[in-house]
């Protein structure tokens, strides 16, 4: 299930009312400051995979192809993987852009928190920033993973605030959906182990 906790358009104000430990998270985790031609939003999913699993996934800045179903291909500038880098990614045919140039503001190991900002490319998310957090969770009495994704981004012209909220949380929703069915599929085949030769 994905749900919105909140967001600067009047459908999207709202704080689910169970949402518990969410509400504190995005609160402490998920600070986006938009003027008044911007737009934000805050998406979560509940997924019945540890959080290892699906953190492995969303850390992923060099792949991110391994669970986002629009990204054709990526690939990262420069030799390391840190705060700072840049990657250039190719859309897949569907999206109204061909390539997006995106920088990796924030990687917390620790917190589990990922944080992007759009820096060129081929599209209308001007300024776009998106935070991604990861959280345990217990589902069904099993380990589960809570996942965040807050993001701000600048109301193209000819555009709504809420036109361009529904289509990055469209996109978003799609990213989601597909982290969840990879990280259960990971959670269910068992480990490999080398062959003994």
């Amino acid at each position: 299930m994905v749900g919105l906790v909140g967001g600067s358009t009047a459908r999207a104000e709202h704080v689910v009312a169970n949402a518990g430990g969410e509400t504190e998270y995005v609160r402490r985790l998920h600070r986006h400051a938009p003027a008044e031609h911007q737009c934000t939003s805050t998406l979560v999913k509940h997924i019945k995979a540890p959080v290892h699993l699906v953190w492995e996934l969303v850390r992923s800045f060099d792949q991110p192809q391994r669970y986002k179903p629009f990204v054709r291909n990526c690939v990262v500038r420069g030799d390391q993987l840190e705060v700072g880098s840049v990657r250039d990614v190719n859309v897949k045919t569907g999206l109204p852009a061909t390539t997006s140039t995106e920088r990796l503001e924030q990687l917390d190991d620790d917190l589990h928190i990922l944080g992007v900002k759009f820096v060129g490319g081929d599209h209308r998310l001007q300024n776009y920033s998106s935070i991604i957090t990861v959280h345990p969770e217990s589902i069904d009495g099993r380990p589960g993973t809570l996942v965040i994704e807050s993001f701000v981004v600048d109301v193209p012209d000819g555009n709504t605030k809420d036109e361009t909220c529904y289509f990055v949380e469209a996109v978003i929703k799609c990213n989601l959906k597909s982290l969840a069915e990879v990280s259960e599929q990971l959670a269910v085949e068992p480990p490999t182990s080398p062959i003994d030769q």
